[in-house]
């Protein structure tokens, strides 16, 4: 998809959006499960701190008795971090009471201090065993007879445990919201690129209309679309009618001017030589100037047109056919790349334009006339161009020269017929379609006539 394509557009927001929302899913959804597994783990912990306080006594020695069982095995295999602790206080003998799995390691707990007890009279912290295991630890002391004969309780999980279910849990999150997530692209795409399929239809047409071959948007366009292919083609068949109509209004004033205008040469010839030369001189001038402007008034009423098209290559090739056999002593060439190049402008025209260079060069050449069509270097956001070479072995012109022969009626060579207009005409003709004319030394020495025109892309 090109630059600045609105389906590129579409579809980078919509997968962009996708994914953010999915990250943001997936961070809330292991934020809210990890909240929630957090506090199963210390309501699990409470339940077991409940049931060693049951289970643990004073006996008649005075000292602490119970064999609390939490109903798992974990509590009971050495190094597994869950245990459970009793601990005498106060004036109460004797040893303490704990889980096989702690064995004689002792349980480090911040000093009330730094962590009073809370609303239950229980405190929660993190702690370490002896085999290295990072411990979560609820905590309450508990007064066990009414001679004031109380023990400190310690109930610790293994907080790996809570860990590995919560990435076991995140990481089965991310993978399902990862393919759902490609999966809502995939779809969303297919959506997209259906949904903005007659676009590309409308894209289509117009580009058959710039390769003339169609005349209108064809075609049926959903009802969001159809407005505007409507008003294209209305403005298509309103711009076809405003061509039209100054194409018989330039025949029209060519027609009535062009008979007074052989009027006026046809009586010359009864004047003296003197005022029949310069009356004819003058008409003939005239006549010229006014085709120019006439020619002129045709461009500007073509040149917005979108149906404006010719193929360079027979319009070359024509005319070096033509100039070679009126100049059976010259050697005329064609060099065209890429041959398929089409020029967004009328047939008439180019041939006018290149007609003038050519037949100047011809008038000029000792040997060879070289015709030679290349794409323009290209500019970001300008149309394609090409660059058309008409080249001839001649003597050329100094600097000065190029700029007095690009003058209007300026002719440098009096002895070589014309009217001086032919330049002059071929740099209104490009400028009118947007284009550049201007004149070089060649590399073979003579002079090197450079149009610039331009070109029309058709995209399928």
């Amino acid at each position: 998809m090109k630059r600045g394509s609105l389906t590129a557009r579409v579809l980078l927001f919509a997968s962009v959006w996708a994914v953010i929302a999915l990250v943001a899913i997936a961070i809330v959804i292991s934020q809210l499960y990890r909240t929630g597994s957090e506090r199963a783990f210390a309501d699990l912990l409470r339940a077991h701190l409940n049931s060693v306080i049951n289970a643990v006594t004073i006996n008649e020695q005075g000292r602490l008795a119970g064999n609390p069982q939490l109903g798992d095995l974990v509590f009971d295999q050495p190094g597994s971090g869950w245990i459970w602790l009793v601990e005498p206080l106060g004036g109460l003998d004797g040893p303490r009471l704990a889980s096989i799995s702690i064995g004689e390691e002792a349980i480090p707990s911040p000093s009330l201090e730094i962590l009073p007890f809370g609303d239950r009279y229980q405190r929660s912290y993190a702690a370490d065993d002896g085999f290295g295991n990072h411990l979560e630890v609820i905590e309450t002391e508990v007064e066990l007879d009414n001679q004031g004969h109380a023990a400190r309780f310690r109930v610790g999980g293994n907080r790996a445990v809570l860990e590995a279910e919560i990435a076991d849990f995140s990481a089965n999150l991310y993978l399902a919201l990862a393919l759902f997530g490609i999966g809502s692209l995939i779809v969303n795409a297919i959506a997209i690129l259906y949904g903005l399929r007659p676009l590309d239809h409308a894209r289509q047409a117009l580009g058959r209309i710039r390769a003339g071959e169609a005349q209108q948007l064809d075609g049926s366009f959903p009802r969001e679309i159809a407005p505007l292919a409507g008003e294209i083609n209305a403005l298509i068949e309103a711009n076809h009618r405003v061509i039209e109509r100054a194409r018989m209004q330039v025949g029209n004033l060519a027609h009535s001017l062009k008979t007074p205008i052989a009027v006026l040469i046809n009586e010359s010839r009864d004047m003296t030589p003197a005022h029949a030369s310069l009356v004819r001189t003058q008409a003939e001038t005239m006549q010229a100037q006014v085709q120019t402007y006439l020619d002129r008034a045709r461009i500007a009423a073509q040149r917005g047109s979108v149906l404006a098209r010719t193929e360079a290559a027979p319009v070359i090739e024509r005319l070096v056919r033509v100039m070679a056999k009126l100049n059976r002593d010259l050697d005329f060439a064609a060099d065209i790349e890429p041959r398929d190049a089409v020029l967004a402008m009328e047939s008439q025209d180019l041939e006018e334009a290149l007609g003038n260079l050519v037949e100047n060069a011809a008038k000029f050449a000792r040997n060879k006339v070289v015709v030679r069509l290349r794409p323009a270097p290209a500019v970001e956001g300008e149309r394609p161009m090409v660059r058309i070479d008409i080249d001839d072995d001649g003597p050329g012109l100094d600097d000065e020269g190029m700029r007095e022969a690009m003058k209007r009626g300026r002719r440098l060579d009096e002895s070589k017929p014309g009217t001086g207009l032919g330049l002059s005409i071929v740099g209104e003709i490009a400028s009118e379609y947007k284009g550049s004319f201007t004149l070089a030394r060649g590399e073979s020495g003579g002079l090197s006539a450079r149009l610039t025109l331009p070109a029309l892309i058709t995209e399928a």
